[in-house]
């Protein structure tokens, strides 16, 4: 070694630090790509995420390859390191050029190429996988006893490969992604995939138009009844019933029977043969799974039954579509509001009013996990029918009982720009 130039020492030295570089950047490259967008890259045939993802494989084949080569990098660096400093200074120099090359390295060969590679990991990882493909088959026996000889080390203390967590993402870990999305994602798209997501945490119950809003034909009453409601109906299907919707006999569509009495064809025995039996959803059946099962029947509705099998609302897919890409539908009764906003920025609101709709209309954060109408909130905090009049606080909202009509609250006027802090409960 005393034969050789100082200037080819120090230009090896060089060549070494930057190799060092390479290998450290490289590795936080590849280890911090978005594994999600690399498959995306891939299928596209883009030729280095081809690369990168067919590494990725077998991480602990390349990590083990990137160990030895930073490692050799490294040593051999130290080892020049402290030939130089003995033809310079002797042996008090070797503390000295230990302490630079340390420095040096820290610098110039950790912090910034991995800094690089945190911020730009597909500029850096890449071009990488290109000199990994060859020089991982070229030292791969090298690189299959380092490996084989540390999952022995592994085995011993009881740690598995298969242990390994899995890149499957959980349904908070999807929503967070969804959130952290920002402007990759239009708001209303980004809405709409985090009601897709929510939509199993949501039941038919809390969407369904409740009981006593159902309408229907009652088969007992008279022909011309009948008749008229067929012409004025607003729905395109009805249940069709006798004496009350808990004799129901299923669902007529109003386009099939529209022609027959155009024709003067109709009559109550060729309308009860357009009747379709109905289909019962239980009031618990999660959003998601019913909307299968809509598709799975061919059916666009349904009847939603407690557990005693009472009826208790009807549920539609408008209305399950509805609450992934909000309101869309032409229904003339959806016009009419459950709220009407006041000059002082109140707003009056049907006791009826669906308290997910209020969140959703309003940005109110009601609690959904109880009562579903502001009706039910409100006599299940009083626990009384109030009086006209009545104030009190609901969910932190200043309400004021505007009108009550026998045992149930009509209107409410509700302050959702002056909510107040509520204290936890204990």
């Amino acid at each position: 070694m005393d034969d050789i130039p100082l200037g080819v020492l120090f230009g090896a030295l060089i060549f070494l630090i930057i190799l060092s570089a390479f290998f450290s950047g490289s590795e936080t490259g590849l280890m911090t790509l978005n594994r999600y967008r690399l498959r995306h890259l891939a299928r596209t045939r883009h030729a280095g995420a081809r690369r990168a993802q067919k590494l990725l494989e077998r991480p602990d084949r390349l990590i083990g390859l990137i160990l030895l080569g930073n490692n050799f990098a490294n040593i051999l660096a130290s080892s020049l390191t402290t030939i130089i400093a003995l033809r310079l200074g002797g042996e008090t120099a070797i503390a000295i050029g230990a302490g630079l090359l340390t420095l040096v390295i820290l610098i110039f060969a950790e912090v910034t190429p991995k800094t690089l590679a945190a911020l730009h990991p597909e500029r850096v990882a890449f071009p990488a996988a290109i000199i990994y493909g060859p020089l991982l088959w070229a030292l791969n026996p090298l690189v299959w006893v380092v490996n084989t000889i540390a999952k022995a080390l592994l085995k011993s203390l009881g740690i598995r490969q298969d242990d390994s967590s899995s890149d499957a993402l959980s349904q908070e870990e999807l929503r967070t992604v969804v959130l952290e999305a920002g402007a990759m994602i239009p708001k209303r798209h980004q809405d709409m995939l985090l009601n897709i997501i929510d939509l199993e945490k949501v039941t038919v119950e809390d969407i369904m138009v409740p009981r006593k809003e159902i309408t229907g034909i009652d088969l007992h009453d008279s022909w011309d009844t009948i008749l008229r409601q067929i012409t004025i109906s607003q729905y395109t299907r009805l249940p069709v019933f006798r004496d009350s919707i808990d004799n129901v006999i299923g669902f007529v569509h109003i386009r099939k029977v529209l022609p027959l009495l155009m024709d003067d064809k109709l009559d109550q025995e060729t309308l009860e043969g357009l009747i379709k039996e109905p289909l019962f959803i239980p009031e618990n059946t999660p959003l998601n799974r019913q909307l299968l099962s809509f598709q799975r029947e061919r059916r666009r509705i349904g009847l939603v039954v407690d557990e005693y099998g009472d009826i208790q609302g009807l549920a539609t897919l408008e209305d399950i579509l509805e609450e992934v890409v909000g309101e869309f539908t032409t229904d003339p009764s959806a016009s009419i509001r459950d709220y009407t906003q006041e000059e002082d920025g109140s707003f009056l609101v049907n006791g009826s009013a669906s308290v997910r709709e209020l969140n959703r209309s309003l940005n109110m954060e009601l609690p959904i996990d109880g009562p579903k109408t502001l009706n039910g909130m409100v006599l299940e905090y009083l626990e009384d029918i109030p009086r006209p009049g009545t104030s009190l606080l609901l969910s932190g909202y200043p309400v004021d009982i505007v009108q009550t009509r026998g045992n149930l609250v009509k209107t409410l006027r509700v302050h959702t720009a002056q909510r107040r802090s509520v204290p936890p409960t204990e």
